[in-house]
């Protein structure tokens, strides 16, 4: 049975640590791991000043480049307006979101069509649109 007395750790979890200054015979005597000269060598030196945190810190990856806090337009074509809605219908964004076309209705949306042609009579509110687009809407 399992209680709190008889629970040990995994074989190989844990390591002893290595004593370092105990002789010539153990291979750490001498200066101990520490070389011969120097700030790293004195007693005192904290371990994250041995090991070097001017490195550590040259090492990590900056944040490079420009994040805009205006927010990207969410596309749409023309091909998919003229699929999707009916003479006479509102095109805005909340529609939008409701028929699955955009993923936010809080997103600002632009309507292109270079190519297409607007074949449904429709109203367009809340919504950005090319210059194509806005000709052909009027």
């Amino acid at each position: 049975m399992l209680t709190l007395n008889n629970i040990k750790k995994a074989k190989g979890a844990s390591q002893k640590r290595k004593r370092v200054g105990r002789g010539n015979a153990s291979g750490h005597g001498t200066y101990s791991t520490r070389g011969l000269k120097g700030q790293g060598s004195r007693s005192g030196v904290s371990n994250l000043k041995r090991l070097g945190m001017k490195q550590q810190l040259l090492q990590t990856p900056k944040a490079r480049g420009f994040k805009s806090a205006k927010p990207k337009n969410q596309i749409l074509s023309l091909k998919d307006i003229n699929k999707n809605y009916q003479d006479g219908e509102n095109v805005t964004p909340e529609s939008l979101f409701t028929k699955g076309l955009i993923s936010s209705a809080s997103l600002p949306v632009k309507i292109l069509g270079k190519t297409d042609k607007l074949t449904v009579k429709v109203k367009f509110a809340g919504v950005k649109m090319s210059a194509g687009v806005l000709e052909q809407s009027k």
